[in-house]
């Protein structure tokens, strides 16, 4: 049964088709394997390993290996990928060298952390404290941290997009805080171990994402959105429509992680996002009018006068002007094709 994501990963192939040489015959060791970065990083490292004869090979550390094989099992026993049980904190070390390290271990669910905030800090913070030291012991030449826009805190009502350079900070008082301070401090720890080690560390800070391997029933509002739409609507938006966010496709993020692997500069942190804003209420119009069903949307609350815009969006200059990044895939293609993917799924 041919890959229903096949245009998707020839696609990615063909935009980073020079970088994988420096893959060939090696091993990655990645965390955070099987969420929605994790995904679309092994499904692109498996198509190019077959396409381009690589011999690579890769570990992935997951907590439940079982569920995986279950979610996405053409990449759970694909010969060149290697399930390791365990925890990022305490994981037991695989024997051997490993070239490059992706470290993308986290839980991005807004409703989880703020419910188990220091269990959020203890993942990112120990987890990477684990992960740099396993570093050390691989012998790895390179790592690739996967941080957060979540480092920023938030965005300034008056700031169409946020730069690298900003210097804002989430509020420590704040419980909800602790996994944008986590990835701060997760950041730190990496380009420290990296300068004592002497081994290149190259940090991406997303932000906000959709297509195939989203999940449909957490906190991600474009998830929520897509299976409201395949229930047949309405597609309910929970705020008042006025929140803005931008959105980067999967096929996107797979390339711009690779790219910033193998081109980004050591110690030095990217922005990975769209830089075309949305607001939720336009999303999930949006959404519907793709859906073939053409349903309903429902926005519970109404914006109050006088509280400003929540927004939610990179400055991607540093990506665009170093890595020659570019989004190839729009949002309107990214949404039609993450229905599509949904709908065979069903």
């Amino acid at each position: 049964m041919s890959n229903p994501l096949q245009h998707d990963l020839d696609h990615i192939l063909a935009h980073t088709e020079g970088l994988w040489e420096e893959l060939r015959g090696q091993r990655l060791f990645v965390t955070g394997g099987t969420g929605f970065f994790g995904c679309w990083l092994l499904e692109s490292f498996c198509c190019a390993n077959e396409k381009l004869g690589l011999r690579a090979k890769a570990v992935v550390l997951t907590r439940d290996p079982k569920q995986f094989k279950q979610k996405a099992p053409h990449l759970a026993m694909h010969p060149a990928v290697q399930l390791l049980a365990g925890d990022v904190r305490t994981f037991t070390p695989p024997a051997g060298t490993f070239s490059h390290i992706i470290h993308a271990a986290a839980e991005a669910d807004t409703a989880l952390n703020r419910s188990h905030p220091m269990e959020t800090l203890d993942l990112l913070i120990n987890g990477t404290r684990r992960v740099m030291e396993f570093a050390d012991k691989a012998s790895a030449e390179s790592i690739l941290l996967t941080s957060s826009g979540a480092v920023y805190g938030p965005q300034p009502p008056d700031m169409l997009r946020i730069p690298e350079d900003y210097s804002g900070a989430p509020d420590v008082l704040h419980a909800a805080s602790a996994y944008g301070e986590g990835k701060r401090a997760a950041e730190l720890i990496t380009i420290l171990s990296a300068q004592q080690a002497r081994r290149k560390s190259k940090i991406m800070r997303g932000f906000s994402f959709l297509g195939p391997y989203l999940p449909l029933d957490g906190s991600f509002a474009m998830g929520n959105f897509v299976r409201d739409a395949l229930r047949g609507g309405p597609i309910v938006v929970s705020g008042d429509g006025t929140t803005r966010r931008s959105y980067l496709y999967g096929s996107d993020l797979a390339i711009w992680l690779w790219t910033i692997l193998a081109k980004g500069r050591d110690c030095c942190a990217y922005n990975a996002g769209s830089e075309h804003e949305i607001s939720m209420a336009e999303l999930s119009s949006a959404v519907a009018a793709e859906a073939a069903n053409h349903c309903d949307v429902k926005i519970l609350q109404t914006p109050r006068p006088g509280v400003p815009i929540s927004r939610y969006t990179p400055n991607t200059q540093r990506a665009r002007e170093e890595l020659g990044l570019s989004v190839t895939v729009s949002l309107r293609d990214g949404i039609r094709k993450m229905l599509e993917y949904e709908r065979l799924r069903q």
